[in-house]
C-alpha cells in the first residue's frame, strides 16, 4: 500500500518547503543541524535510499510531538497533513511497508548519536542547577507493557514487559542516556556504563550491591543510594547531626555483615520525610548530611519525567513489536523531549509543561493550515472575483444612457 504515490512537493501550493510551520521549523532546527554529523545510513541494496534517516527521524519526532497513539494515526496524518507529508514522505513516495520496515531494521546508530549530541548541546544551553553538588545523574528503570507476541520481552508466565533504563541529568532536568532490556533485565550493571568518572549516580534500593559499590568507588564513580532499614553496618565514627532538621543519624560506617563487608567506608544518613524513614549512603566525604538528603530528594525528578514523558508524548504507544523498533522509538521520544526543552527554554525560559506543549501543537496546526492553500483554491477564488467584476462592469455599462 502506498501512503503517497508522488512527492508531497508535486502538489502545487502557495508555500515553499520549510515554511509551512515556522514554529515546527524552529523546534526541529537543533536536530537538523546535527544530521550531517551522524553516521551515514547506507542502503543494503544497489538502489539508493529514498526514505532517509532525515525522513525517519522527522516521522518519529512528529509522532511524539503531536501525541499520536498508533502508527495508523501517523499514516493518516501523512495523507491529510501537508506538514507531515512535506517532512516525512520522500519525493518518490512512501509505502506503509517501507515505513514500518525501516523502524525495525535501520536508524539505531544514527539515533543514538543524535541523542548524545543533542543532550550535550542542551547541557551547554540550559541553566545548570545545584552546581556546588557536582554532576548528578539519576538512574532508574521503567516497565513498558508488551504484547504476548513480543517473546523477547520476558517478565512472567502471563505477562510480557520491556524495561527502559534511563540516565537522567539532575542538574538540568534532561535525559542523557538510555538502554533497553526485557522486563526482568537487571538494573545495577547500567550504573557503571551510564556514569562518567567523577559523576554521582543517585539510585534507589534496587541498585544496592556492596560489591558494585566498591567497584564504582575504585573507578571514580560516586553514588548516593537508598538502602534498606535492616541493612547491616558497623559505625566507624559518629558525626554531628545538624540541629532543627529532620535528620536523626549521621555517621561514617562500614556497610555489610560478616558474610560480606564493603572494603570502602561510606557515610550514612537517616532522616524522616513524609512520614517515612530514609537511610541514604554515599562515598562522598565532601557532602554534609543535609546535602546528602537533598541530593536523594532530587531523585523524584526522574520519576516525574517518566510520568510526563509517557503520558504527554505517548512514547509507550509502540509502533513496533521488535526490540530494534521499540528502542528506536524510545530514543526518538528522548530526542523529542530534548527539542522541547531547548525550544521552551529559548522562547519562554521554561521547562517543558503540558500548557506549553498544547500551545505548541495548536500553533503548528494553525500555521500549517493557514500557510497551506492549494493553488486550485486560489484559482477558484480568482475566477469568482473576476466574474463578479465582469458582471459589475456590464451592469455599469448598461446603466449608462
Amino acid at each position: 500500500m502506498s501512503i503517497l504515490s508522488c512527492s508531497p512537493l508535486t502538489e502545487v501550493n502557495n508555500a515553499e518547503k520549510g515554511v509551512l510551520s515556522p514554529t515546527y521549523s524552529a523546534l526541529v532546527a537543533p536536530m537538523e543541524r546535527q544530521l550531517p554529523y551522524l553516521p551515514e545510513l547506507v542502503s543494503r541494496s544497489h538502489r539508493p535510499l529514498s526514505f532517509t534517516f532525515s525522513h525517519q527521524v522527522h516521522g518519529l519526532v512528529y509522532y511524539h510531538t503531536q501525541g499520536f497513539t498508533s502508527g495508523q494515526d501517523l499514516l493518516q496524518a501523512l495523507e491529510e497533513d501537508p506538514l507531515a507529508r512535506q517532512r516525512i514522505v520522500p519525493e518518490s513516495g512512501l509505502g506503509e511497508t517501507t515505513f514500518y520496515e525501516a523502524n525495525v531494521t535501520r536508524g539505531l546508530p544514527q539515533m543514538l548519536t543524535l541523542l548524545e549530541r543533542l543532550s550535550k548541546k542542551a547541557s551547554k544551553q540550559l541553566k545548570m542547577e545545584h552546581l556546588a553538588l557536582g554532576k548528578l545523574t539519576a538512574i532508574d528503570g521503567s516497565l513498558i507493557d508488551a504484547s504476548l507476541s513480543m517473546t523477547w520481552a520476558e517478565y512472567s508466565s502471563t505477562q510480557r514487559k520491556a524495561k527502559a533504563h534511563l540516565g537522567f541529568n539532575l542538574n538540568q532536568g534532561i535525559p542523557r542516556i538510555l538502554a533497553l532490556t526485557d522486563g526482568k533485565g537487571a538494573e545495577r550493571p547500567f550504573v557503571s556504563t551510564f556514569l562518567e568518572e567523577g559523576e554521582t549516580g543517585v539510585v534507589d534500593r534496587g541498585y544496592v550491591d556492596y560489591q558494585r559499590f566498591d567497584e564504582w568507588i575504585d573507578h571514580g564513580q560516586h553514588f548516593v543510594a537508598r538502602i534498606r532499614k535492616k541493612a547491616q553496618y558497623q559505625i566507624l565514627e559518629r558525626l554531628p547531626i545538624p540541629p532543627h532538621t529532620n535528620i536523626f543519624f549521621f555517621a561514617q560506617v562500614q556497610l555489610g555483615g560478616d558474610a560480606h563487608r564493603m572494603h570502602h567506608p561510606l557515610f550514612l544518613v537517616g532522616f524522616n520525610a513524609r512520614r517515612k524513614v530514609y537511610w541514604i549512603v554515599t562515598d562522598r566525604a565532601d557532602l554534609s548530611a543535609e546535602q546528602i538528603a537533598f541530593i536523594f530528594a532530587l531523585r523524584w525528578q526522574i520519576e516525574a519525567f517518566f510520568a510526563w514523558w509517557k503520558k504527554h508524548l505517548n512514547v509507550y504507544h509502540l509502533l513496533s513489536r521488535h526490540p530494534h523498533g521499540v528502542f528506536l522509538q524510545l530514543l526518538a521520544g528522548l530526542v523529542t523531549y530534548l527539542l522541547l526543552s531547548l525550544h521552551f527554554h529559548q522562547r519562554y525560559g521554561e521547562k517543558p509543561s503540558l500548557r506549553r506543549l498544547r500551545r505548541l501543537r495548536h500553533q503548528i496546526r494553525r500555521e500549517t493550515y493557514t500557510t497551506y492553500v492549494p493553488v486550485s483554491t486560489i484559482d477558484l477564488l480568482l475566477i469568482c472575483g473576476l466574474l463578479v467584476a465582469f458582471v459589475w462592469i456590464l451592469m455599469q455599462a448598461n446603466s449608462k444612457p
